[in-house]
């Protein structure tokens, strides 16, 4: 069941296209509540809401926030034409979109025709925290790369802060919303017209494919939303395009599942995943490096896939200079390096990719 509570706005934390921010009175307690503006429209302090208060209640990380299910001093909401595809369907929150597939698209045309990724490189992620590093160095390097959002974690994507910047700063060409999240600059009914979508309609030279902002885990090996990873890997070698999956690497995370590489990326790697995907990896001390070989030595995935490996020069200096406050699981650049560094290696390999250049591949002494 949801818990739901009634509070009266004060104060305006922020704002930006789909999105506001309120300081919300709950009970004689000052909180923090976020309002969707195509889910309940505009608020402003002074309003009596209705909110979801169920994750705050029960410590989940939602950053802090109560989410609001209806404007109780703004009942009544404009319907906006256009668009026939429900996403969160069957439940009091649906949203209509127009979804690019669907008859009324100005791109039915491009998708009815749409087939192939044309050996489109896509770099498939487990966090949303990898996106930002991967488009960084792939815009300095001049590439086109386009943001595919699945349902995952977060479903609104204007809940991420990194989307909205990586637009205004022209980093990524665009977003797709897949499934059940909405709010990208397309929406597509799943992740394979979603890749299409990325492809022929943006113009993508790359696609950056992981879940919005959260995700799943139980500590168990199966229970995780990541192990969506290796489900799209599949979906973009069947759509003609170049899977390359990227590692949750990891020497600082306490968690010892955690350790080396991350037992999400093993579990997908060796039990999801049915394709030959490229496996890139950093070069480490030898230490870690060792620890890591050891690893994809015992679930056999050296011979599996294509590893290699790559030294990405002034990665973390690219990623120091965006200003963006990079952070993973609540750890910055200098506190979790060798994550960093493992997007810095994916990054490099697909530049590769599109340059037509050979990989390093990993050889065993």
């Amino acid at each position: 069941m949801l818990e739901i509570k009634r509070g009266i706005i004060t104060r305006e934390l922020f704002s930006r296209p789909g999105i506001q921010a309120f300081n919300v009175q709950v009970e004689e307690e000052e909180e923090k509540c976020i309002v969707y503006t195509d889910l309940n429209g505009s608020a402003k302090p002074g309003d009596e809401v209705m909110i979801n208060t169920t994750a705050i209640t029960l410590g989940l990380g939602t950053g802090g926030y109560h989410y609001v299910i209806a404007n109780l001093s703004q009942v009544e909401k404009n319907f906006t034409p256009g668009g026939h595809i429900m996403k969160m369907r069957y439940t009091p929150m649906q949203v209509k979109v127009l979804s690019v597939e669907e008859e009324d698209s100005p791109f039915r045309r491009e998708m009815l025709g749409a087939e192939s990724l044309e050996n489109t490189p896509v770099l498939v992620g487990t966090l949303h925290s990898m996106l930002a590093p991967l488009a960084l160095f792939l815009h300095s390097k001049g590439y086109k790369a386009a943001y595919l959002m699945t349902d995952g974690a977060a479903l609104p994507i204007v809940f991420s802060n990194t989307v909205d910047i990586l637009k205004k700063r022209g980093i990524i060409c665009g977003s797709v919303t897949t499934g059940h999240s909405f709010g990208g600059d397309l929406e597509a009914v799943n992740v394979y017209s979603g890749l299409l979508a990325a492809r022929k309609i943006l113009q993508a030279d790359v696609i950056i494919c992981t879940m919005g902002p959260g995700i799943v885990g139980t500590g168990t090996k199966w229970g995780f939303t990541g192990v969506e990873q290796g489900d799209i890997l599949n979906a973009v070698n069947c759509l003609q395009g170049i899977p390359v999956a990227v590692p949750r690497i990891s020497f600082t995370d306490p968690r010892p599942r955690h350790k080396g590489i991350s037992h999400h990326t093993l579990t997908v790697l060796e039990r999801v995943c049915r394709v030959k995907a490229i496996l890139p990896l950093p070069h480490l001390e030898e230490i870690k490096m060792n620890y890591i070989l050891d690893q994809l030595l015992q679930k056999n995935i050296l011979d599996t896939y294509d590893c290699c490996v790559e030294i990405v020069a002034e990665f973390q200096q690219l990623l120091e200079e965006s200003n963006m406050n990079l952070s993973t699981m609540g750890r910055g650049i200098k506190e979790e390096p060798d994550f960093f560094l493992a997007l810095g290696a994916a990054a490099r390999v697909t530049e590769r990719i599109l340059r037509g250049e050979k990989l390093n591949p990993i050889r065993l002494a």
